[in-house]
């Protein structure tokens, strides 16, 4: 059963501490690309407690479901102010248009890469909003990214120089080769503006000891149609996974990410003992949970036996979710780099193994950030090593 049914929270529950406030209530009804019956009542009912609607907006913005809310808030809610609707309309109709500039330009890319024999497949983005949505309009997205293995980016980057794209930031030799055995990804600036591509040889930068083999994923990939034109595509269960992966890397702080979670499950034919079986290899059955566990509580998302039983197995995945429940009603951010953020990451993982291994490489594994406070030749790169974590100290002497 969903926690937002209606429009109100269950008799002798304190509706602000347990939903959040109207407009974020309104928000979770709108966040689905078929709302259900009981969604659809909450969103025509919207006028028995109207709405601060510039709140709405700016949460609606905030959280990426505003194409979701236009489209829903249209269709479903007689009687809309008429400034809100006209808003409403025109962000919607201005994120179609960045959206189909985007899905026909990763059909180009993607169609160059096959000529050059470069494998990349396309996630999230266009692929997702078209798979598991139904319509590239209901949802917004501001790059393409890309899953590749490390050893073919330079053929990567040479194939993207043919169509005018850069890397975003110049690295010398020794940074560029050390970032391909210990970063994760690499932007790139085109002729229509900065960072539109994202090339990402691992799900997650290492330091976050999850193991999900890049070659594995690439191996496993499908198709799938965007734009009108066939492109590769992960498969169903790694789709899942590294939806689930992105969204608890921030900590769930965006509707949308759960919101994109549930229309997997809705829209796709995932095979769960086979995505619970690489997650628990991996160690992210807890990640899974909660993730599953929001997708249903927070909009309204029917989760199939599979992922039910993902949920019931984990104990403290109620309370997990509970508290980014309350944090996504307040549209609370973290800070990325600070001690509080790393140790809400540390209690999403079930093993001890991967929460020692974890903290070992958040330690001892320079980022880029590291790579730039001092230049050093390649021979003592090992010396970053230091680097990192002394500012590392310098991080926790300022939260403490």
């Amino acid at each position: 059963m969903s926690r937002f049914p209606s429009a109100l929270p269950p008799a002798g529950v304190n509706r602000q501490q347990s939903t959040g406030s109207r407009e974020f209530i309104l928000l979770c009804a709108c966040a689905a690309a078929q709302p259900t019956p009981e969604r659809i009542a909450t969103i025509a009912e919207w006028n028995q407690a109207p709405p601060d609607w510039d709140e709405f907006l700016r949460l609606a913005e905030h959280h990426g479901i505003l194409p979701l809310a236009a489209r829903n808030l249209v269709a479903h809610a007689p009687g809309l102010p008429s400034p809100i609707a006209q808003s409403l309309r025109s962000a919607y109709e201005g994120n179609v248009r960045r959206n189909l500039w985007y899905a026909a330009e990763l059909a180009r890319i993607s169609e160059h890469f096959e000529v050059r024999q470069v494998r990349a497949v396309p996630y999230k983005g266009p692929v997702l909003a078209q798979s598991a949505y139904g319509d590239v309009a209901l949802r917004n997205f501001g790059d393409l990214d890309f899953l590749i293995s490390s050893d073919a980016f330079e053929r990567t980057r040479l194939a993207l120089a043919e169509l005018e794209y850069r890397p975003s930031q110049d690295y010398s030799s020794a940074v560029e080769r050390y970032w391909l055995r210990d970063g994760y990804e690499r932007a790139f600036d085109g002729p229509a503006g900065k960072y539109l591509v994202e090339m990402q040889w691992r799900l997650l930068p290492r330091f976050y000891a999850v193991e999900l083999a890049t070659h594995d994923l690439l191996e496993r990939a499908g198709r799938t149609v965007v734009a009108g034109q066939e492109v590769p595509c992960l498969a169903p269960e790694d789709t899942l996974l590294a939806l689930c992966l992105h969204a608890a890397k921030h900590l769930w702080t965006r509707l949308i990410w759960v919101c994109d979670i549930a229309e997997t499950l809705r829209t796709h034919c995932i095979d769960y003992s086979l995505a619970c079986q690489r997650a628990r290899e991996a160690g992210i059955l807890r990640i899974l949970g909660v993730s599953f566990w929001l997708a249903e509580n927070l909009v309204g998302c029917h989760l199939p036996e599979g992922a039910e039983d993902v949920v019931h197995a984990n104990p403290r995945v109620p309370a997990l979710g509970e508290q980014y429940v309350a944090r996504l009603a307040r549209a609370a951010t973290y800070d990325f780099e600070s001690t509080e953020y790393f140790r809400l990451i540390l209690h999403l993982r079930e093993r001890w193994s991967d929460r020692w291994r974890y903290v070992w490489r958040l330690v001892w594994t320079p980022g880029m950030g590291d790579l730039q406070a001092m230049k050093l030749p390649e021979k003592l790169f090992p010396l970053y090593r230091v680097v990192r974590l002394a500012r590392l100290m310098r991080k926790v002497i300022r939260y403490v």
